[in-house]
């Protein structure tokens, strides 16, 4: 018999906001996270907007004498995991070894440590080779990331990386919930980071044209997902954990839940490294695979947390996704993209829209989506642009697309 999956614990580090309820109050306000990059000197790029995480203290989560060796998102990591961990009601530093042995970590990132070995590079060939890693190696492969997780918290369950581009944390989560779900594990913290503000990962989006140039003196304007005037998205960066556990166990221990994972759907068009294709068809099959399993159909879903990168293609053709998998019902249910908010954070998109999610479950209010300011015919779903909704519900949705033709959704069911 399979086991329910429910979410016990949520942790957010987001450019509007340090902390879950940070991140939820500013994301239920519309409060954006996006401006001028600081990280570097961006001055002559012709993309100077970002999500960045300001005043994030990295050394709180890693000592000044390891933070050379590891890159920006083990301590971005740490963070969010650490306060999911907390908000559970489990703390690792009293558990037993065997309690340890049963939790697993799974990390979604689509690159991982990439700053950190671009920093590596610089340092080598601007002739200050002493001022290399000792550990470039093993921080630059992305495998490690989740033992960062683990070994902070002493976890000696399973400890893996699941890279899948913009869908990693969708899949690190779906992953995590086949294994619950299978009676292998009772519980694992998952969830998604990235820290891709660096100036030759930058420059390689640039060559793509595929992040907005328009809005660098109107920072907060510069995600518009669905609207007509999008030109591109905003890079992000950021980290969002969550902890899943056996409905049992949660329920035998007094654990609050967030809600339940009803169900995970994933495809891939196998057509092109970047470029969605037109038709929209596996976007929609990963969104009726999920619903499928959760044992619903459309009308019953009641919110949709949409990929909205704010790119002229994804937006449309996730819209038209929408209404291959929803058919009429597309135009009753409101949906929200996170991104017009923090912009786009990679690997970790699908987690910051799952957390944001459930806490809208939670609160009974639906986030807005930002800068919908000029009416795309193509993009004619409802959005809730600009201001945050009330909305009581029981199914939603949370759905991401990736370079590479990948495509991932989650259910999540409201447990009374």
């Amino acid at each position: 018999m399979a086991h329910k999956v429910v979410i016990t614990g949520i942790g957010a580090v987001s450019p509007n906001g340090i902390g879950r309820e940070r991140f939820w109050e500013a994301t239920r306000k519309g409060i954006s996270g996006v401006g001028r990059i600081s990280r570097f000197d961006a001055s002559k790029y012709p993309v100077q907007i970002a999500g960045e995480v300001k005043d994030f203290q990295e050394s709180r989560y890693v000592s000044p004498k390891d933070r050379p060796h590891v890159s920006r998102v083990a301590p971005l990591a740490i963070a969010a995991a650490g306060e999911a961990l907390e908000d559970a009601g489990l703390d690792p530093e009293t558990a037993g070894r065997d309690e340890l042995r049963g939790v697993g970590v799974l990390v979604g990132s689509g690159g991982g440590s990439q700053e950190f070995t671009e920093e590596q590079y610089r340092l080598y060939y601007a002739g200050e080779q002493k001022k290399c890693s000792v550990y470039v190696i093993p921080t630059s492969t992305i495998g490690t990331l989740a033992s960062e997780v683990s070994m902070r918290f002493g976890f000696r369950g399973l400890s893996h990386v699941v890279s899948t581009g913009c869908t990693s944390s969708t899949d690190a989560i779906g992953y995590a919930y086949r294994h619950i779900q299978a009676g292998v594990i009772d519980t694992i913290v998952a969830g998604g980071v990235d820290a891709p503000i660096a100036p030759l990962i930058i420059r390689g989006f640039l060559l793509m044209r595929i992040l907005t140039r328009s809005w660098n003196e109107e920072p907060a304007r510069g995600s518009r997902p669905f609207s007509r005037d999008r030109d591109g998205f905003v890079i992000g960066e950021g980290a969002w954990f969550l902890v899943l556990e056996d409905y049992q166990k949660a329920k035998a221990r007094g654990a609050k839940i967030y809600g339940e994972i009803a169900g995970y759907g994933s495809t891939c068009e196998a057509f092109h490294r970047v470029r969605l294709e037109e038709c929209g068809e596996e976007p929609a099959r990963a969104m009726k695979l999920a619903m499928k399993e959760a044992g619903i159909g459309p009308g019953d879903v009641d919110y949709v947390n949409y990929h909205g990168t704010s790119t002229e293609l994804n937006d449309r053709i996730e819209t038209r996704a929408m209404k291959i998998a929803f058919g009429k019902h597309a135009y009753k249910v409101p949906g929200s993209s996170l991104k017009s908010l923090i912009g786009h954070p990679q690997g970790a998109c699908g987690a910051a829209g799952l957390a944001a999610t459930l806490l809208a479950m939670r609160d009974g209010v639906a986030p807005p989506t930002l800068n919908v300011d000029v009416p795309d015919p193509e993009c004619d779903l409802d959005y809730i642009p600009h201001r945050a909704r009330k909305l009581s519900i029981e199914h939603a949705v949370a759905n991401c697309i990736a370079f590479g033709s990948k495509n991932s959704a989650l259910v999540v069911r409201r447990l009374n």
